[in-house]
């Protein structure tokens, strides 16, 4: 059942989490060189693990259950990414690393968001199969 709509959505934050990273630069640092995701390691590492959570997830559609797990467990990384973005830009006082914020740093956010579409539909496909069992 690949055919529903949290394919969509998680297909959509794999490619955010996975492909954009390349494209849009998180920051440029104090002689204006644009840094991006894979010359931190560690937010490479988190953005991939996004990844992959997320394109592991479309492949448990058979366990909604587990699907709806990764789901949320993928939303707190990306949390957590956000988190290391606020704590890197705001507390680095003194020493200008960040100088000018980019849009690479704003990704996890559009990742979260359809996280939760996708978290939201899942739900709704469990509730509806519930319903049916009640039937029967």
């Amino acid at each position: 059942m690949l055919q529903r709509i949290q394919t969509v959505y998680l297909l959509l934050a794999a490619i955010i989490s996975g492909g954009l990273i390349f494209l849009f630069p998180l920051w440029e640092n104090s002689e204006g060189a644009p840094v991006y995701a894979n010359n931190e390691l560690m937010i490479f590492i988190m953005f991939i693990s996004s990844a992959l959570l997320s394109l592991v997830s479309i492949f448990m559609f058979k366990n909604r259950k587990l699907q709806f797990v990764l789901g949320r467990l993928n939303i707190l990384l990306n949390f957590f990414l956000l988190g290391v973005f606020v704590y890197w830009s705001l507390s680095l006082s003194g020493e200008v690393i960040i100088s000018k914020k980019d849009i690479g740093m704003f990704l996890p956010i559009i990742s979260i968001v359809f996280l939760v579409l996708a978290n939201k539909s899942i739900k709704k496909d469990e509730d509806l199969v519930k319903s049916v069992d009640r039937l029967r």
